[in-house]
């Protein structure tokens, strides 16, 4: 309730100065090249989607290591398994030469 109160009253009571130069996106000092819409190739995307799916597989590997000890042989074994599989993704992945941006 108290933000949408301190938003209205920053509307309401806040001062309304527009100029081209606060309207225009800012881009670091750097003045725009190109439009902003530009399409991106569709590897952009693909080791994007490839990054987020190593990143969260190796979050698996947390909890893993703060209780490797009390798992086991079995936990080992598990895990031995799992990075096996990731491995195996990843040299597939690059064999197929998914990372050349050629």
């Amino acid at each position: 309730m108290l933000g949408v109160v301190i938003l209205a009253l920053s509307a309401l009571m806040g001062p309304r100065k527009y100029s081209a130069a606060k309207l225009s996106p800012y881009e670091c000092g750097v003045p725009l090249i190109s439009d902003t819409r530009e399409r991106f190739s569709v590897k952009f995307y693909l080791i994007a989607l490839l990054f987020i799916l190593f990143d969260i597989e190796t979050v698996f590997l947390l909890p893993w290591a703060v209780i490797f000890r009390s798992l086991g042989v079995v936990g080992l074994i598990e895990m031995s398994i799992f990075l096996g599989v990731l491995g195996f993704g990843l040299v597939y992945i690059i064999r197929r030469g998914v990372f050349e941006w050629d």
